[in-house]
C-alpha cells in the first residue's frame, strides 16, 4: 500500500480536442496545430485516450473513463486541473484561470465519486474565479501525500490566497517557489516540473534558479527517504516530469508518455524500476496541448464503497 499511489483514476475522452489558444498565452509547452487538421487531431486524441485507458486497466488500475462531446471544451482531457480527491473522503473543486476551461467541471463525475466511493465532503473553491483567484488543482500543485507538502510554482494559475486556504483545510504545508525555463519563461504548472512517487521523486531542480530555494525543495522531497532523480530542462520539455505513480494488484507502476520515457537515462530508469514498473503511454497528439500523462489522470484517493453503485450512463469503468 502507498498513500502516494492511487489504484483508481478518472480520465476524459474528448471528441473535440484541440490545443487551446487561450491557454497558449502562458503555456510554453503547447505547440501550434494546423486548423485544417482539426478533425484528424481530434480523432487521434480520442484514440490516444482510449488506448491509454485500456493499457492502465490492463495493468490493474481502475479507470473511470468519461466521454466529452462538448465542442467548446478543448482541454477537458486534463481533469486533474479542476478536481482532486483525498483520503478521509474529501474532494476539492478548483477555480480555473482560463475562462474557456471552467465548463470542464462536471457534476456527473462528482456524483460518480459519491456513489462509488466514500465521500464525506466536497469543498468547492470555484466561486473564487469571480475574484480573479485561481488554483488549478494538481496541475498547479504537486502533492506529497506522505509528508503533507503542496509543492507549488508561482504563477497566475496558483493564487497564494487560495493555496493557503486549500492547505489549511486539507492539511498540507505549502512550499512555494519560482521556476523558469532557460530563456526565463515561467513554468506554468508545477506538475510539468516534478512527480513524486513513494520511493523516488523526479524534479527539474535546475529550473529553480534560486540555489538556496532549490536546496530546500530537494531536501524536502527527499525527507521520507526518497531518492531524487534530477531532471534536466530538456527532459522537462520532453514531459519527463509529467508522470504519476499508480498502484496495481502486482505492485506500483509509473505511468508516463513514450516521449518522456525515451529521454530518461539508463541510470534514472534504474532508480524508477527499483520500486516501479514503467508503463509507457503513447500520447503525442495530447502533448500538443502542453500536458502529458499526469495531466490526463486524476487520481482517486478515496475508499471504495463495499457494494458498487450502478455505472453512470456516460461512464465506462475499465479494470478494477
Amino acid at each position: 500500500m502507498s498513500v502516494q499511489a492511487p489504484s483508481a483514476v478518472v480520465m476524459i475522452r474528448p471528441r473535440h480536442f484541440t490545443p487551446n489558444p487561450e491557454t497558449a498565452l502562458d503555456n510554453a509547452f503547447q505547440t501550434v496545430v494546423d486548423p485544417a487538421r482539426a478533425e484528424e487531431v481530434a480523432s487521434s486524441a480520442y484514440d490516444e485516450v482510449t488506448r491509454a485507458a485500456e493499457r492502465l486497466a490492463a495493468e490493474g488500475v481502475t479507470v473511470h473513463l468519461f466521454d466529452d462531446e462538448d465542442p467548446t471544451r478543448h482541454d477537458s482531457v486534463f481533469p486533474n486541473n479542476w478536481f482532486s480527491t483525498h483520503a478521509g473522503g474529501r474532494v476539492a473543486v478548483y477555480p480555473m484561470y482560463a475562462a474557456s476551461r471552467r465548463t470542464e467541471r462536471r457534476a456527473d463525475i462528482v456524483e460518480m465519486l459519491k456513489a462509488q466511493y466514500r465521500v464525506q465532503d466536497v469543498v468547492d473553491y470555484s466561486g473564487l474565479e469571480h475574484d480573479g483567484q485561481y488554483l488549478e488543482g494538481t496541475g498547479a500543485m504537486v502533492l506529497d501525500h506522505m509528508v503533507r507538502v503542496a509543492y507549488t510554482v508561482r504563477s497566475n494559475r496558483a493564487n497564494p490566497i487560495v493555496l493557503e486556504r486549500f492547505c489549511t483545510q486539507f492539511g498540507y504545508e505549502p512550499m512555494v517557489f519560482d521556476a523558469t525555463e532557460d530563456d526565463g519563461t515561467p513554468i506554468y504548472h508545477t506538475n510539468v516540473l516534478m512527480a513524486i512517487g513513494t520511493s523516488f521523486a523526479m524534479a527539474g531542480l535546475e529550473m529553480i534558479r534560486d540555489e538556496r530555494r532549490r536546496a530546500e525543495v530537494a531536501e524536502s522531497l527527499a525527507e521520507p527517504g526518497r531518492e531524487i532523480i534530477d531532471l534536466t530542462s530538456h527532459q522537462i520539455r520532453e514531459f519527463a516530469g509529467n508522470a504519476i505513480e499508480l498502484r496495481t494488484p502486482t505492485g506500483r507502476i509509473l505511468a508516463l508518455s513514450a516521449r518522456a520515457a525515451a529521454c530518461l537515462t539508463p541510470e534514472q530508469t534504474a532508480v524508477i524500476e527499483d520500486s516501479c514498473r514503467i508503463v509507457r503511454l503513447d500520447v503525442p497528439t495530447i502533448e500538443h496541448a502542453g500536458g502529458s500523462v499526469r495531466c490526463m489522470v486524476a487520481g482517486v484517493h478515496l475508499t471504495r464503497r463495499p457494494v458498487l453503485a450502478p455505472v453512470q450512463p456516460e461512464e465506462a469503468v475499465l479494470g478494477g
